[in-house]
């Protein structure tokens, strides 16, 4: 009997500004490292998802966020763990910086495709490319 993958629950935020949004590149030596993402992250234990949501973007871009609303839920196994991410819409307060060496880019919806993503988000890759 094989032993069961953990589960390991993900919030991300889909901002954007001025027609573009915001995309953070994963650093070397992370899963899924050199793909690109919204920024966001694991949640902790005993935290809400938004709470985790505030939390890792304050960790990630030192800002924080508003108008913060669900869009969309997706499940995805990879080889070594099962994957729940949450994606919300919202705005940033501030300006994001790259807290952790992270690079981060403003990229058009019809640039999204162009851009390698952790295949978790494909489905709402697709949706956004749709309109």
């Amino acid at each position: 009997m094989t032993a069961p993958r953990p589960v390991v629950v993900v919030v991300a935020a889909v901002i954007e500004r001025d027609g573009a949004f915001l995309v953070a590149r994963r650093q070397a030596g992370t899963h899924l490292a050199g793909y690109w993402e919204f920024p966001g992250g694991k949640l902790n234990d005993g935290e809400t998802l938004e709470q985790g949501l505030h939390r890792e973007i304050k960790e990630e871009l030192n800002s924080d966020i508003s108008d913060v609303r669900k869009i969309f839920e997706v499940a995805h196994t990879y080889p070594e763990r099962l994957g729940e991410l949450h994606f919300y819409r919202c705005a940033l307060t501030g300006t994001p910086q790259p807290a952790l060496g992270q690079e981060l880019r403003w990229v058009r919806r019809s640039e999204l495709a162009s851009l390698e993503f952790p295949p978790a988000d494909a489905e709402l890759i697709a949706r956004m490319l749709a309109g």
